[in-house]
C-alpha cells in the first residue's frame, strides 16, 4: 500500500480501534496519541502542553492572522506573538507532514486531511455510529453509566467539531468533507476494516 489514511471519527465509534486493526492488516504505523509526544519532541513543547491543547478549539481572533503567516511562512515574531493554542496547532500540523512524507501511515483525527489536502496518495475517512452502539461502546471502555457516557460522546465530539471547523475549510464529519464515511454500528469494527480495505484497493487502481 503506498496510501496515508486520515480517519477522523465521532467519539464511541471504534475509530482508533479500526485505525489500528487497518493498520496491522497493512504493516504501516497508525498515529492517534503518538503525533502528540513526537510534536512536542520536534517542536521543543512540553507534551503536557501539547495534550492540554489537543483537538480543543480556541476563541482566538488573531486566528486569520496565523493562517495567513502560516501559508506565506511565517517568521520568528510573528509566531512569538501567537496564542499557544495556535503554536501547538501548527506544531502537530508540521508533525502530520512528516509522518506523511517518511512513508504510508493512518492518522487519527487531528484535521490531518486539512494538513495533508496536496497529497494525491491520501484517502481521507470519517467513522460514525449510531447513539445506541457508541453509548454502549463508551460505557464497556470507561466503565461508566450510560448518563455518564452520553455526556462524555457529545461533549468530546463538540469539542472536535469545534476544532475541526475552526481550524480547516471544512465541516466536521459531513459527508462532502471526506472521501469516505462509514457507518460502523451497521458494519462493527471488523466489517468497518474490510470496507476500507476495499476502498484503498479501489483508489489505488484508481490513481
Amino acid at each position: 500500500m503506498n496510501t496515508i489514511i486520515t480517519l477522523g471519527r465521532q467519539f464511541g465509534s471504534g475509530g482508533r480501534e479500526i485505525g489500528e486493526k487497518l493498520a496491522e492488516y497493512y504493516g504501516i504505523k497508525c498515529y492517534d496519541k503518538e503525533l502528540l509526544s513526537r510534536a512536542a519532541k520536534e517542536s521543543g513543547f512540553c507534551q503536557e502542553m501539547i495534550e492540554s491543547h489537543d483537538e480543543r478549539p480556541t476563541n482566538s481572533f488573531l486566528y486569520n492572522l496565523v493562517m495567513d503567516t502560516y501559508s506565506f511562512g511565517y517568521n520568528a515574531s510573528s509566531f512569538m506573538d501567537m496564542p499557544i493554542s495556535h503554536k501547538v496547532f501548527l506544531a502537530q500540523f508540521d508533525t502530520i507532514k512528516k509522518m506523511a512524507d517518511e512513508s504510508p501511515c493512518i492518522i487519527v483525527g487531528r484535521c490531518a486531511d486539512y494538513a495533508l489536502s496536496e497529497y494525491k496518495n491520501c484517502l481521507n475517512l470519517f467513522i460514525y455510529g449510531n447513539e445506541e452502539y457508541k453509548i454502549k461502546r463508551i460505557m464497556k471502555k470507561y466503565g461508566v453509566s450510560e448518563e455518564k457516557a452520553l455526556d462524555m460522546m457529545q461533549k468530546k465530539d463538540k469539542q472536535r467539531q469545534s476544532y475541526y471547523n475552526y481550524y480547516s475549510s471544512k465541516k466536521w464529519g459531513r459527508a462532502d468533507s471526506y472521501d469516505l464515511c462509514i457507518n460502523s454500528s451497521k458494519y462493527g469494527i471488523e466489517g468497518s476494516v474490510k470496507l476500507i480495505i476495499q476502498a484503498v484497493e479501489g483508489f489505488e487502481a484508481n490513481r
